[in-house]
């Protein structure tokens, strides 16, 4: 069920936006999930559309690219892309590292009418 709400959280960022450009009709919106999150984008496109039905966004398209994500070993400066959520250094194997980049769900564009 997290998809659903994230679906949804999508489409009501969507709506305000377009409410602030007074938009008529949302036509497509385009972001991007990372690896790291380990959710299925077609299943947040279809909650979003589903949530979608009677507002200004019903029909639109939405496209979510995976981003992969790399992480650097803290002890021996391996970089590499992590399992998930899971930090563990496929060269020393330790479990201390940072993350190169954005984790999450983020929005690129949004084409409105």
């Amino acid at each position: 069920m997290h998809e659903s709400s994230l679906g949804k959280a999508v489409l009501s960022a969507v709506l305000e936006r377009a409410e602030a450009e007074n938009a008529k009709q949302i036509r497509s919106v385009s972001g991007w999930i990372a690896e790291t999150e380990s959710l299925d984008p077609s299943a947040i496109r279809f909650h979003f559309q589903a949530h979608a039905r009677g507002t200004k966004a019903e029909g639109a398209d939405l496209q979510l690219r995976l981003v992969w994500v790399e992480a650097e070993c803290a002890s021996c400066k391996t970089r590499y892309k992590p399992d998930h959520h899971l930090l563990l250094c496929p060269e020393c194997g330790s479990t201390e590292g940072v993350v190169l980049g954005e984790t999450g769900l983020g929005l690129d564009s949004i084409e409105i009418d």
